[in-house]
């Protein structure tokens, strides 16, 4: 309704200005004059279209990283699910554990009361308190040496017991830690995926907010040139009407203005740039500057950066990004940091130098894995930022880097 309105006023400012012209009436304006408020009504135009074209690259960019922030916030969730199936897996043999546990102890329990039976029982026949007592209340030889084979039997089927008791309890116990270690990794685990995806989905918030503001701003600019093109119209009419007139004056001597020059101007948009993607030579500095195109334009997903759809899109977890940085230099290493963490050789903190591996202990030992830059900085994929350089002298990274530096190439 609104741009049938414009519309409808330039339909009307058109016929409004022929009207006049061919009624011979004065001109309030000039064609300089017209021809100088178009030219600058055209370089506006000109402006809001390049500020529109602007929002649009704006716009792309942002909406393939809320595709790739969902795409991630959809796997990392698998894994998450995939987490809280092991927990509730491993607290399921823990309580089978202890039921097995609390048998076991009946049966200590039983051992124990079969013991106290045997001992009473000597005791009774007897009449001692211990089998040495027992053996000197023989009444002759043949006597003594029945109770030296009924004692000897006794304690060596009792030692057995207490034997069998021991290695029973000491299953169990080792079977129990066992347990317990990896149920408390996995909690440590979940806690810390959760953390990662909080952070995920408020990156998620964050940016469709923007997208939103972005798109608002892009409604109001394209009324802006709506309307400047509007007015650019009307004046391109007067003028035409101008030359009409003119053309009637001079009757068929004079010849029709035959070239109007429309101002008009094409848009380009800039090139973007991609990034060097210079093949791999094997040096280092290919290892350290490999990671670089990926600042600001990846997400970290659990698992990430072991397919070339991953690769494509910058999705990485943090070993997933080391092993494919290492590769554009030609160097194979493993895709987890427990492999990592016994390739090359340890190297001491004050021997560290541009890529060597850097070790930090987040949610386990040896959780997390960069690519040291020097001056205390190191590139990884940061499950907060996706790849990113991250300051390992204060604050988290200080906190957590245990000292552990491997050196992969010379």
């Amino acid at each position: 309704m609104k741009l049938f309105m414009k519309q409808a006023a330039v339909t009307a400012t058109v016929v409004t200005s022929l009207f006049f012209v061919h009624s011979n009436s004065v001109q309030a304006e000039t064609k300089a004059e017209i021809q100088a408020q178009r030219s600058e009504i055209q370089t506006d135009i000109e402006a809001k279209q390049s500020e529109i074209e602007s929002i649009k690259e704006e716009l792309i960019t942002l909406t393939e990283k809320l595709h790739r922030l969902e795409e991630a916030i959809k796997d990392n969730e698998k894994v998450m699910q995939d987490t809280e199936n092991n927990i509730t897996k491993v607290e399921e043999e823990v309580k089978n554990l202890e039921a097995e546990i609390s048998e076991l102890q009946k049966d200590i329990d039983r051992r124990n009361e079969i013991l106290k039976e045997r001992i009473s029982s000597m005791q009774q026949s007897g009449g001692t308190s211990s089998y040495l007592e027992v053996l000197f209340g023989a009444t002759d030889f043949l006597d003594f040496i029945d109770r030296f084979s009924l004692v000897t039997k006794i304690t060596t089927a009792d030692q057995d017991l207490l034997d069998a008791q021991e290695t029973d309890k000491q299953k169990l116990e080792n079977n129990k830690a066992s347990l317990d270690q990896k149920l408390s990794e996995l909690e440590e685990m979940a806690i810390e995926y959760e953390e990662m995806q909080k952070q995920i989905i408020n990156q998620k918030d964050e940016n469709e907010a923007v997208k939103e503001e972005l798109e608002q701003k892009q409604e109001a600019n394209q009324e802006v040139l709506d309307d400047l093109e509007i007015e650019d119209e009307i004046l391109a009419n007067k003028e035409k009407a101008i030359e009409e007139a003119k053309r009637q004056q001079e009757i068929l001597q004079s010849q029709p203005a035959a070239n109007v020059n429309s101002g008009s101007s094409e848009l380009s948009s800039l090139p973007q740039s991609s990034g060097s993607t210079s093949v791999a030579t094997g040096n280092l500095q290919t290892i350290i500057n490999a990671g670089n195109r990926y600042i600001g334009n990846s997400v970290y997903v659990f698992g990430g950066g072991r397919n070339a759809y991953d690769i494509a899109n910058g999705r990485f977890d943090c070993s997933g990004f080391v092993s494919w940085a290492f590769r554009q230099g030609g160097i194979s290493l493993p895709a987890s940091t427990s492999g990592m963490s016994g390739v090359g050789v340890k190297v001491s903190t004050s021997e560290m130098k541009p890529g060597d591996l850097v070790f930090f202990n987040t949610y386990k030992t040896n959780g997390h894995v960069g690519i040291y830059l020097g001056n205390n900085k190191f590139i990884g994929s940061q499950n907060s930022t996706g790849v990113a350089v991250a300051d390992m002298s204060s604050g988290y990274w200080a906190s957590t880097f245990s000292g552990h530096v491997r050196r992969v190439v010379q």
